[in-house]
């Protein structure tokens, strides 16, 4: 009978798992307070130009926060495929679903750094982060071309972050579910014999 590889120490698993899922949580929560209460709230700043400082300035502070939880996401999911998420640990549907998060964590790590790098250089087009903007998410007309150029590119960055962070929450728990489902499935069976535990399968 074929053996699978053994599993990593309970505890290493369980700490990637949290690294993981709190650093997930911290991309997709900065994501939607920036572009859903932030970024409109700061239309209450009467001067164009303050709206720009604060905004930059909210974003620099989050900075940390976004670097550290893309570093766990990264590190929480690498040590999964390494370990208990190996395509030879998984059924034909939990291959699937782990290749297709390889895919979005990869998309979100490149979109992450790409919009941490053009958001550096958005605050840096005017003395202390203060371009004039509209709101949060688009320039004012007083803004000059490189300006609203650098705030439509890190938009679009933006957008792109957050919609791979959603597919990848979304994948995350078809995966988290598809290995529950293998887990009960892989629990009625005697170890070692291939023989259903009786009373499995009852209500």
């Amino acid at each position: 009978m074929q053996t699978l590889p053994a599993t990593p120490p309970v505890p290493l698993s369980a700490a990637g798992r949290i690294a993981h899922d709190v650093g997930l949580a911290g991309l997709l929560g900065g994501s939607l307070f920036g572009r859903l209460a932030l970024h409109p709230s700061v239309t209450e700043i009467s001067d164009p130009r303050e709206r720009g400082k604060v905004v930059n300035a909210a974003w620099r502070r989050y900075g940390t926060v976004n670097s550290l939880s893309l570093a766990a996401v990264l590190a929480g999911w690498a040590g999964a495929r390494a370990g208990e998420a190996g395509d030879r640990r998984l059924t034909p549907a939990g291959r699937r679903l782990a290749r297709a998060k390889d895919v979005l964590v990869g998309c979100v790590a490149l979109t992450g750094a790409a919009g941490a790098v053009q958001g550096m250089r958005f605050a840096r087009a005017a003395p202390h982060g203060a371009v004039p903007l509209r709101d949060g998410d688009h320039a004012a007309p007083e803004a000059t071309r490189n300006q609203k150029s650098a705030k439509r590119s890190l938009n679009a960055l933006g957008a792109a972050s957050l919609a791979g962070e959603l597919a990848l929450v979304a994948v995350h728990a078809a995966s988290t579910r598809e290995e529950a489902r293998r887990a009960a499935s892989r629990g009625r069976l005697l170890p070692g014999a291939g023989r259903v535990l009786p009373g499995a399968g009852r209500a």
